[in-house]
């Protein structure tokens, strides 16, 4: 799958290799550690290695990441992480749509994930729905939502 902005391409898809996947950790340290001061312990969860990763990519520059995790018919989409300099573009909903394909291709019925609440305009924008109350997560504010796929 490839996104175009006004003028420059950019293309989502699974990471390839071990350079890939370590860059993609590496842009989720940045965003999630260091910019808004997650404890790392809780970033990585340990469940990587279980993951799909999908990856935005232009040239040879990473410029985001988020990880499908399949459980039964559901697919939970997490780390969602665009690169600072590259973000207003639409590379979230390009990845939002990726995973929409990956999780229909893996055979899931739905997805579910905890958004940081100033982001949940853009969830909702791609279908996803609420569910529940907002909770603390890494003492950041999350809303459960879920999707059902067609």
């Amino acid at each position: 799958m490839s996104s175009v902005s006004a003028t420059v391409k950019y293309q989502v898809r699974q990471a390839r290799g071990e350079r890939e996947l370590d860059a993609a950790l590496e842009l989720r340290h940045d965003v999630f550690c260091i910019e808004q001061g997650v404890p790392e312990q809780e970033e990585l969860d340990g469940r990587d290695g279980d993951g799909i990763h999908l990856v935005a990519v232009e040239g040879d520059q990473l410029l985001a990441t988020c990880r499908l995790l399949l459980v039964g018919r559901t697919v939970q989409f997490s780390r969602l992480a665009v690169r600072a300099d590259a973000r207003r573009r639409g590379i979230a909903t390009a990845m939002l749509e990726a995973a929409d394909s990956e999780a229909r291709a893996a055979g899931a019925r739905r997805l579910v994930l905890h958004a940081q609440t100033y982001a949940r305009a853009l969830y909702e924008h791609a279908g996803y729905r609420p569910r529940g109350s907002v909770f603390r997560e890494a003492d950041i504010e999350h809303i459960a939502m879920e999707k059902e796929l067609a």
